[in-house]
């Protein structure tokens, strides 16, 4: 699988409908599908070109309204990883942290990023429970996370919402960005 079609449905019920015609349309694999903030519905599928192309047409021929659709060829490893909530590595001299104004300009510009400097993409978050917007985090060292988040910055253009680089971050705060903080004894205790 080197490409990946993103379809933004601006319904629930509407994208769960534009999946199941997006697999019927082509032989594709279905990376991820779920409801995103605003009552919208997310789908990325994976496959060669021409099917992903195929997948994402039939769900723009439908009268769906649709937020956005893609179709971004020659993702890196990294990016398919962390959508399929494979574990990613933890940890590095730096950390930087990307925040979009929508979901599907995540994928695109975490991708830009892990192939622009030598970065590990530690965690992407896709619109939920966050206003429909979406962040990723990057580790390595700082120089390496400073070109990789300004790869990104550059392809987000005005979709960037804020970009951030940390170095030496606190373990605590590496531990929240990857999603595996622990409860301290007084909260587990309650």
């Amino acid at each position: 699988m080197d490409t990946l079609g993103i379809v933004d449905s601006r319904s629930i019920a509407a994208g769960a409908e534009l999946a199941d015609i997006m697999l019927k349309a082509a032989p594709v694999t279905l990376v991820r599908a779920s409801v995103v903030c605003a009552g919208r519905f997310l789908i990325l599928v994976g496959g060669d070109r021409e099917a992903v192309d195929a997948s994402v047409h039939a769900a723009i021929a439908t009268e769906a309204r649709l937020a956005g659709s893609y179709v971004v060829s020659n993702v890196s490893s990294q990016v398919l990883n962390v959508l399929r909530r494979m574990p990613a590595e933890i940890g590095g001299a730096a950390l930087g942290v990307v925040e979009c104004r929508n979901a599907a300009d995540s994928v695109i510009a975490a991708d830009k990023a892990v192939k622009q400097a030598a970065v590990s993409l530690m965690r992407m978050v896709l619109g939920q429970g966050i206003g429909g917007k979406s962040y990723f985090v990057l580790t390595g060292d700082v120089a390496a996370v400073r070109e990789a988040a300004a790869a990104a910055a550059d392809v987000l253009g005005n979709n960037l919402m804020r970009m951030v680089v940390i170095p030496q971050p606190d373990p605590e705060v590496v531990n929240a960005l990857a999603g595996t903080a622990r409860r301290s004894a007084n909260d587990a205790q309650q």
